[in-house]
């Protein structure tokens, strides 16, 4: 048996040898994401792979899982150390080779079975890694899992078990492909800008996209673990503004941004003016609920509130759910329920029957998006995105924080913020409207300009987003009250991007 890991191995050391090293904060609430090396070694990637197969056998469900890896220079050992400790607890594993999280998403079904291992830190920096798990498809795991596995690595309770076995699934891209390109081509003649950051969508998205009878123009679709250009996350202005460069240049119809596991779609439209996601999901509400009258949706509490206030959806008979923030909850949230679609601001999108099978994925996002202006053949993207009622929005902005930190930061930033809701203070000379503390919390004033403060779920930050329907004045009088609180709290560092 492998020792019990530390969090407290220094590298280059007889003990970072023989001993895992797996630091605590790596387990976060729906996923596990490690600085590689300094929080979490080679051994520590097999402890957790024997605490998630012993874990997948308290569960009661079939052990065999489909195990794939993104394009870091690091993942495939990773993923070899994560098969180990999984053979180990006596889990069949399918390896599904270098993928997307949709792919790995999708070989559960295509494989028919019922756990999942994706070896990601999606578009965090490079040094990240991190695994997302599911062991009940389509769903992954949350807080309740993720707290059970952190009981079973950290305290040594992984247990060795016969039964394990190893299939390498050597055609899983193909397979992908073939199903999302099962579709009939589009008779509207559309350019589209596909962008990839240098990361793993970039070995899908374009054939996928291509399939779809539009004319494609790659944008950084090279593989590169070194992402030579800018980060592949399509809520980073970078990115965006490197695909509205392009959109531009070419001009093209729509760019589509795809982060770095593919899972997450960002959007410019033909003016180069990128559209942030939940704005898009509203859109795609608006078509889709066209579509298919008195929709239900869940979106998260970053969102636009036009999800509630929209006119057009208020007609069409939809109704919408705001939840926590993160893939793991709108997931579960969607697939309880049974609504149409999830939305995230940061681009996770979930589709549900009869769209797609109710887990993330940028592509059927993408070919959502297409399929929106295949309905519109006298619209463009500009145009259906100003048809929508006027806000003024922010991007997600993120001061640092350290993790053993930010909870307690936001827990004093909902005390004080609740205190004046209910002493019935002003903010902006205006009352407070309500406050929604499912997740950090949610202030909206009366004329419903609206901010949010809470922790990353998946890094060491606090998150902000604000926004406006009223004027961009107010949009930037409410963001600059938060930073204001806090920056009254010395372990709050810097953004990561303002407005």
């Amino acid at each position: 048996m492998l020792p019990t890991p530390r969090a407290d191995i220094a590298p280059n050391t007889l003990d970072y040898e023989n001993v895992p090293l797996v630091a605590p904060q790596g387990f976060r609430e729906y996923d596990a994401r490690w600085l590689f090396e300094k929080e979490i070694n080679l051994l520590g990637v097999q402890a957790l792979g024997l605490g998630l197969g012993t874990l997948i056998h308290e569960l009661g469900v079939k052990p065999e899982i489909a195990v794939g890896h993104d394009y870091r220079s690091y993942s495939t050992s990773i993923k070899q150390a994560l098969i180990t400790g999984l053979l180990t607890a006596g889990v069949k594993v399918h390896d599904i080779g270098l993928a997307l999280s949709p792919v790995a998403y999708f070989s559960q079904f295509a494989l028919d079975v019922p756990c999942v291992a994706m070896v990601t830190a999606s578009h965090n920096e490079n040094g990240w890694t991190g695994v997302k798990m599911g062991a009940n498809r389509p769903l992954t795991f949350g807080p309740d899992e993720m707290s059970r596995l952190k009981e079973i690595v950290l305290g040594g309770e992984g247990k060795s078990r016969d039964g394990g076995g190893y299939a390498y699934v050597d055609d899983m891209r193909d397979r992908y492909i073939a199903d999302m390109t099962d579709r009939p081509k589009l008779k509207r003649k559309l350019k589209v800008v596909a962008a990839c950051g240098n990361g793993t969508a970039g070995a899908f998205m374009p054939d996928v996209l291509k399939a779809t009878g539009a004319e494609i123009i790659p944008l950084d679709c090279e593989l590169d673990h070194t992402f030579p250009r800018y980060n592949p996350n399509p809520e980073d202005m970078e990115m965006l503004h490197a695909l509205r460069d392009a959109v531009l240049e070419h001009k093209a119809d729509v760019g589509l941004a795809f982060d770095g596991d593919g899972d997450r779609c960002g959007v410019v439209d033909n003016t180069g003016e990128e559209i942030f996601a939940d704005k898009v999901g509203v859109m795609l509400a608006r078509d889709l609920a066209q579509q298919h009258p008195n929709a239900k949706f869940v979106v998260d509490v970053k969102s636009t509130g036009l999800f509630l206030t929209d006119p057009v959806l208020q007609k069409l008979g939809a109704t919408t759910d705001y939840w926590k923030t993160g893939h793991s909850y709108i997931k579960r949230r969607s697939h309880e329920l049974g609504a149409l679609v999830g939305f995230e601001k940061s681009g996770h999108y979930f589709f549900n029957t009869p769209i797609g099978r109710g887990y993330d994925d940028g592509c059927v996002a993408a070919l959502a998006v297409l399929d929106m202006l295949e309905r519109a053949p006298d619209r463009s993207m500009a145009d259906l995105k100003n048809d929508l009622p006027k806000t003024w929005g922010s991007p997600t902005m993120s001061p640092h924080c350290p993790d053993d930190k930010k909870y307690g930061v936001v827990d004093k930033v909902v005390a004080h913020y609740t205190a004046k809701f209910v002493a019935g203070e002003t903010l902006m000379g205006q009352k407070i409207r309500d406050v929604v503390t499912v997740n950090g919390i949610r202030l909206t004033l009366e004329d419903g300009t609206w901010g949010l403060v809470r922790a990353s779920s998946n890094k060491p930050g606090l998150v902000v987003v604000v926004e406006s329907p009223a004027s961009e004045e107010n949009l930037r009088a409410m963001f600059e009250e938060i930073d204001g609180v806090l920056s009254q709290h010395p372990e709050v560092g810097e953004y990561d991007q303002k407005l």
